[in-house]
């Protein structure tokens, strides 16, 4: 299995560590984190969505024209835009980007978030949505002649698409969530399930449980895991990184109030408390601090050590079927440089290593 390295691309600067700053908007630090995280060897960006930030099409617009290998995963929120919509808007920015797009499925885990959009249904409902969003989008990508829908939240007469995804029939599907509901919806339509950083124990669980589901279906499901990796030239200054990187996002959350620490609803934020529960340090190397900070509200925990120790625990997720490793820093752009320098090309290294051993 080949492993993929996904990184994150943001409008502007800004983390739990540094306060945003630059315009709204900023086009040159959109331009200088893509290309950095394409000469650092990452295979994809995610590009986000929040209910007040700039729009995520043309974030991926301006840093896909300003790159030209790096893929990019467009975060979508379903039950704002048609999928006959979607479906034609995604396949437009597929074809800009030379058919380097793929979509990253949210069907939203916060009613707060959800209602500064104008949307009211409740979790369950959420899903079920999504469920019938796919299904037309992906039916309108793979539909020779005009078809009619009729379903519960969606209805349309002759849709139809004249432009489809450049070089597949659709685009990759990635998508998350750790409730029984989402994890039905990932097992019919997910090509690649997203995980939060938990530990290995619970990820093994999860992903039985997503192969279960797809096994239903006669599908087969590939696997990400995120992670906020913090490296040091040697783990006593990896873990003194963590602790001021801890002290500084718990000043900036004192200083702002209670307003900025977010307030769980999502089944994946109580699993990442989950994890919390088991200590400040899980596994090999697996840190919970900010986790616990942010009460679990994105995937926020770490990696922390040497180059060395962070790839081997980035193999023993691999061990368990993830093929896929979402990875951002603290400082995003400094760290997908550094990321880039020892931490994805020795981790690719052991891979190919174990494989090659392997077929031998």
């Amino acid at each position: 299995m080949t492993v993929n390295f996904i990184g994150m691309i943001g409008h502007r600067l800004s983390s739990e560590t540094i306060a945003p700053s630059g315009p709204i908007f900023d086009k040159p630090y959109i331009t200088e984190l893509a290309q950095a995280h394409e000469a650092a060897g990452f295979d994809r960006l995610l590009v986000g969505y929040w209910s007040d930030q700039p729009d995520g099409f043309l974030v991926t617009a301006l840093a896909g024209l300003a790159t030209s290998r790096i893929g990019f995963l467009l975060a979508h929120r379903p039950g704002f835009v048609a999928p006959t919509l979607a479906a034609r808007k995604l396949a437009s920015l597929d074809h800009l980007l030379d058919g380097r797009l793929a979509v990253h499925v949210i069907s939203g885990g916060s009613d707060t978030e959800q209602r500064k959009d104008g949307d009211y249904l409740d979790h369950d409902q959420r899903y079920a949505r999504t469920d019938e969003f796919l299904s037309v989008l992906k039916q309108v990508w793979n539909a020779e002649r005009p078809f009619d829908h009729q379903g519960e939240h969606y209805q349309a007469q002759a849709a139809f698409s004249a432009i489809k995804p450049l070089h597949k029939a659709q685009l990759p599907v990635y998508f998350g969530g750790s409730s029984a509901a989402a994890l039905a919806v990932a097992g019919k339509h997910a090509d690649v399930f997203a995980l939060w950083g938990e530990s290995l124990q619970q990820t093994r669980e999860t992903i039985k449980a997503v192969r279960a589901e797809a096994a239903r279906h006669g599908r087969q499901v590939s696997f990400s895991v995120s992670f906020r990796p913090i490296l040091g030239a040697t783990e006593a200054q990896a873990w003194a990184r963590a602790d001021g990187i801890l002290q500084t996002a718990r000043e900036r959350v004192e200083a702002s109030g209670p307003s900025l620490a977010p307030k769980p609803q999502s089944v994946g934020a109580q699993r990442l408390m989950a994890t919390v529960a088991q200590g400040e340090r899980v596994d090999r190397c697996l840190w919970t601090g900010i986790a616990k900070l942010v009460g679990g509200g994105h995937n926020s925990t770490a990696l922390v050590g040497t180059p060395e120790q962070v790839s081997d625990a980035l193999l023993d997720y691999y061990e368990l079927g993830v093929t896929t490793f979402l990875i951002r820093g603290f400082d995003p752009l400094e760290d997908a440089r550094d990321y880039g320098r020892e931490l994805i090309p020795l981790t690719r290294a052991k891979i190919a290593h174990r494989q090659a051993r392997e077929s031998a």
